[in-house]
């Protein structure tokens, strides 16, 4: 399996980084995207992607973070890219339920990710909130993009799946699924997902299973298959076939292969 969500920043795995890869892929992950949210950590992941075989990175900004936009982020940006080859522009979008950026900061920073998007031929990794009509707006005006992008953590309902599936996006499904408490929606979705479409990610050390026992305090990329098995069983689908088409669609979107080690 390729976990196409993890935030490797957190101490939990930095502090053990080679344990936590050894963790995963005792657990059937042997590859992994790792997110991030800031220009500082885009920095920082290029340390351990160039170092480490199978891990992969994106660089960009999230919308929380577009505060920290300043005249020469997207300089520095084209910079990183061009010498650390991520596999995507973000954690880009736009998030309108806390407003940590505001929405005009979070719009500008936005579009100009968009047009690295478009310079670098490489796929939008997208974050959403309470901003799903804007955010199709956007997507939109920048269809070749669109079509070859990721909406991370999708958690929407059927009407949202379909409108950027009409966009061509690739959905990112997490241990949300696995909620009963706030997860219907979700559940109710993922088997309307066309299986070439279909990518499968934790957000670690975020988003635990709540169907994991006995239940751990923080979610990890070895919990991948949980996540796995849910869509499986929603989908009423062979759990190989769900794997395997998730790693196919992983490497064919993010334009990666996984190494034997």
């Amino acid at each position: 399996m390729i976990d196409i969500g993890v935030n490797l920043n957190h101490s939990l795995f930095l502090k053990d980084l080679e344990n936590t890869i050894d963790e995963a892929a005792l657990e059937g992950v042997n590859g992994m995207i790792c997110i991030a949210s800031d220009l500082e950590e885009s920095h920082l992941l290029g340390q351990y992607s160039q170092s480490y075989q199978n891990l992969w990175q994106t660089i960009g900004c999230h919308p929380h973070q577009a505060k920290t936009w300043q005249s020469s982020s997207k300089q520095t940006l084209t910079d990183l890219i061009e010498r650390l080859n991520p596999v995507a522009i973000g954690e880009t979008g736009l998030d309108f339920n806390r407003n940590y950026s505001t929405p005009t900061q979070q719009r500008f920073v936005f579009e100009q990710q968009i047009e690295l998007a478009e310079q670098y031929s490489l796929p939008l990794y997208l974050h959403e909130r309470d901003a799903h009509q804007e955010m199709i707006q956007y997507l939109r005006q920048c269809p070749e993009v669109a079509k070859h992008s990721v909406i991370h953590c999708f958690t929407g309902s059927i009407k949202e799946l379909d409108n950027y599936l009409a966009l061509g996006l690739h959905i990112g499904i997490t241990g949300w699924v696995c909620d009963e408490r706030r997860g219907a929606d979700l559940q109710a979705a993922v088997p309307h997902i066309p299986l070439d479409k279909l990518l499968l990610e934790t957000d670690a050390p975020y988003l635990l299973p709540r169907t994991i026992r006995p239940r751990p305090k923080k979610n990890h990329p070895k919990y991948l298959a949980y996540v796995a098995k849910q869509v499986a069983e929603l989908r009423n689908m062979d759990l190989d076939a769900v794997i395997k088409a998730s790693v196919d669609n992983t490497q064919r979107v993010f334009n990666l292969v996984v190494k034997a080690k």
